[in-house]
């Protein structure tokens, strides 16, 4: 396998230097900000995830104050208190986008963060335990309990809410196949997803850096060479 330094090396050279690349990462949050992060932060990160998906970024941040009122601030008890009417009037809310599915998952999703806070105290508590060399294993959790949050929408929240994590993007698994890897072009099955999170666990220990910074600076040493700017406006600052 290719050492992680030479993959750093070439995503800094394609950066135009290590400091331009360096002013492109950032880190997890500590565990001590995961875990004072309050359940409706939670559940509003998880449903801007989930309208993000398949649509334009931008138009759901523009609505985003429309979303917040809509759905009472995302405060999951107040929302698990809401008769079906009130589900259903959402469905032609113009103050947000009305997808049916995806206004029922945010219902779901308020049951799925109210049982895990009442399992370890707040979602943020169990998020911050949760080892970070195994984000299969948190993936299958959100994937198996919650709604809609399977596959990239699963990885871009626990990105989004701070924890340290790695994200399969089409540069970062081309990376990996570059490196040496034997995965496929697009890695989606159980033996895949665990050779990656392996990779990406050693490259952390060989380099001291975190998985969020190994995920993107990856991402940057292969595929379409953007500025800053034009990555910031292309996915939201992540990969």
């Amino acid at each position: 396998m290719t050492p992680f330094a030479d993959i750093y090396a070439r995503a800094a050279d394609r950066k135009g230097g290590e400091a331009t690349l360096e002013r492109l990462l950032h880190g997890p949050k500590p565990d001590a900000e995961l875990a004072a992060l309050a359940d409706d932060r939670v559940l509003a990160e998880m449903t801007r995830r989930i309208f993000s998906a398949g649509f334009v970024w931008s138009v759901i941040n523009d609505k985003w104050e429309g979303f917040e009122e809509a759905f009472l601030g995302f405060q999951p008890k107040a929302l698990l208190l809401q008769p079906d009417e009130f589900w259903h009037d959402l469905t032609r809310d113009t103050r947000i986008v009305r997808n049916g599915q995806k206004i029922m998952a945010v219902r779901d999703n308020a049951r799925f963060v109210s049982d895990i806070a009442a399992e370890h105290g707040s979602f943020g508590s169990f998020l911050a335990d949760w080892p970070e060399d195994d984000q299969i294993g948190l993936l299958d959790v959100l994937a198996k309990r919650g709604k809609r949050l399977g596959g990239n929408t699963g990885q871009y929240l626990i990105r989004f809410l701070g924890k340290d994590s790695f994200i399969v993007s089409k540069d970062l698994a081309a990376c990996l196949r570059d490196a040496g890897l034997d995965i496929a072009e697009t890695p989606t099955s159980k033996r895949d997803r665990t050779k990656i999170q392996d990779r990406i666990n050693a490259w952390a220990e060989e380099s001291g850096r975190s998985r969020t910074e190994i995920s993107r600076i990856c991402s940057m040493s292969i595929g379409e060479n953007y500025d800053a700017a034009a990555l910031a406006e292309r996915m939201g600052g992540e990969e």
